[in-house]
């Protein structure tokens, strides 16, 4: 029986490859130098760290090669490296902090600025660009790597997840988790160590750690890091590098998309962008304009239910519902009924088809919440994996994505996922960006709110005539109210945080308007009409 591969493995298997590395800006680190400099760092670690407590080492940097090989002192050192979110703030970061039982944390002069004024109790903090640091480095050069190795099953990371419904959960990611995805997807996507891996989603999440850091260990190629994301820079970045593979989550494909078109975008040697939560329409556009492959998968960093879009998935679809996952009513437990779609291919019983997603064998690779057994048994119930996340089923056995169950609306008695609402108006050739939330009715349930990131030029008379002519939008589904807005609020893994807009209701600085029941069109909301509102909802 062969055992499954460690991180610690993939990693030490490079230790002699002076040929391929790490790529960060106009620097070029050789893989054997890389592995040399992570076993000292780990040597360095240990000796801060008290045996008496868990050895967990915060990280809180940008893409930087410094991340890269944090990630690889945790291979070969048995710590347990915790990402943090430098979108985090104040209380809620010092919160991760100690959440995460965190030792030491590793920053930047930078990013340290955000740890200004924390309570962060016994917690050391090391800047990459001190003296301290280097000097720390120094006294352990030339380190030997420990003898133990680690079982795949063993904790390499806590991941704490986007925190779109609520306050963020860290993960239990062991060496399983990352080093699976990474070999899994280097075969099949045939990388070898001709390949170049580009990432700049951020290190502290799973996706670029799973589906594309370890992507690039298990092929033995070069691994290309952008500081952070930017979206005119995407496509200078895959030429400067070579890059033949880069991985998304959610927006950035539309972010590039929206950069002016030109004439040579398809010479680039991209052959494989690999993500999840592209929209259908920016996935088919991506594809065409920059003449590489979109692969777009569903799952989250829990590892419960993973979803592949397989050749011939239909349009919209996440791809074929696997053995063993079931689209079940959160309420009862029973299997939802198979969608059913009029002859233009429309949604007709999405209240009743729409469930959880939910994983009826097991849990998955889902190795639990760290010190968070709420959480836990949440996900966990009589022994199955339920996700939060919603979808409903078709009769070839596609599944299709419906929303987060944090995103449920009630309406008029009726449960409405976001994601349906949101694929029809984005059809309109002047919305850039939408995000439909639920704002509370005044008599009861939800009202459908939407935020928009349109084009110039928007016409909200015109927007109305177009809502009016989607055969598939349902009368429960017509938003009551319209946001327009330069950015939606995101993670810093580019989600939108649909609770941060629930939150603000009508009362938002941006232009909004208001279509009250039966009625036929919109008006602004002002501020007398936005107290009128207030009222309603406080009586």
């Amino acid at each position: 029986m062969t055992t499954a591969p460690t991180v610690t493995d993939l990693l030490l298997a490079l230790r002699d490859d002076n040929d391929h590395g790490i790529l960060f800006e106009d620097t070029r680190i050789p893989w054997s130098e890389h592995v040399g400099a992570c076993i000292d760092v780990a040597a360095a670690l240990a000796s801060l760290l008290d045996p008496a407590a868990p050895p967990h080492v915060g990280v809180l940097l940008d893409n930087v090669p410094e991340f890269a090989l944090l990630l690889g002192a945790t291979a070969v050192g048995g710590t347990v490296l915790a990402g943090l979110n430098p979108t985090r703030r104040g209380a809620a970061l010092a919160g991760d902090i100690a959440r995460s039982d965190c030792q030491v944390v590793v920053t930047d002069s930078e990013k340290a600025r955000l740890l200004d004024g924390l309570d962060l109790g016994a917690v050391r903090v090391l800047l990459v660009d001190s003296p301290e640091w280097h000097d720390l480095l120094a006294a352990h050069r030339d380190s030997t790597a420990p003898d133990a190795r680690p079982a795949p099953d063993e904790l390499f990371m806590l991941i704490f997840t986007s925190g779109t419904s609520g306050d963020p959960k860290a993960v239990r990611v062991t060496h399983r988790m990352v080093a699976g995805p990474g070999v899994m997807l280097a075969n099949r996507f045939e990388l070898t160590s001709a390949d170049t891996t580009y990432a700049s989603m951020p290190l502290f999440h799973s996706g670029a750690v799973m589906a594309c850091w370890a992507i690039a260990l298990a092929a033995g190629g070069n691994f290309a890091l952008r500081r952070k994301f930017s979206a005119s820079g995407f496509l200078p970045d895959v030429r400067r590098f070579g890059a033949t593979f880069a991985h998304y989550v959610g927006k950035p494909l539309a972010y590039v998309l929206a950069t002016p078109e030109r004439d040579d975008d398809a010479d680039n040697p991209l052959k494989i962008v690999y993500g999840n939560e592209g929209s259908p329409s920016a996935i088919a556009d991506f594809g065409r304009r920059f003449d590489v492959r979109v692969v777009d998968g569903f799952g989250s960093t829990e590892g419960g239910v993973l979803i592949s879009r397989l050749p011939g998935t239909p349009a919209g679809a996440l791809g074929p519902l696997p053995a063993g996952i079931a689209v079940l009513d959160p309420d009862t437990g029973a299997p939802c009924p198979t969608a059913e779609f009029d002859t233009a291919g429309h949604i007709l019983n999405a209240d009743k088809a729409t469930g959880e997603l939910v994983n009826t064998t097991g849990t998955g690779s889902f190795a639990g919440y760290y010190k968070n057994p709420a959480a836990e048994a949440e996900r966990v119930r009589d022994g199955q994996y339920w996700s939060g996340d919603l979808g409903y089923v078709d009769a070839d056995g596609y599944v299709y994505f419906a929303g987060r169950s944090s995103g449920w609306m009630r309406v008029d008695g009726e449960n409405l996922g976001t994601a349906p609402i949101e694929n029809i108006l984005a059809r309109h050739p002047g919305v850039v960006e939408v995000a439909a939330y639920a704002v509370p009715d005044p008599q009861v349930g939800d009202r459908v709110a939407v935020a928009i990131v349109a084009a110039d030029g928007f016409d909200i008379d015109e927007f109305a005539e177009f809502l009016t002519a989607q055969g598939d939008l349902g009368p429960k589904q017509l938003p009551s109210f319209i946001r327009v807005t330069a950015d939606l609020p995101k993670t810093a893994t580019y989600k939108v945080l649909g609770r941060s807009l629930s939150a603000q209701r009508w009362n938002s600085p941006d232009p909004t308007w208001f279509r009250a029941a039966g009625a036929a069109s919109f008006v602004p909301v002002t501020a007398d009409l936005a107290a009128q509102l207030d009222t309603e909802l406080d009586r």
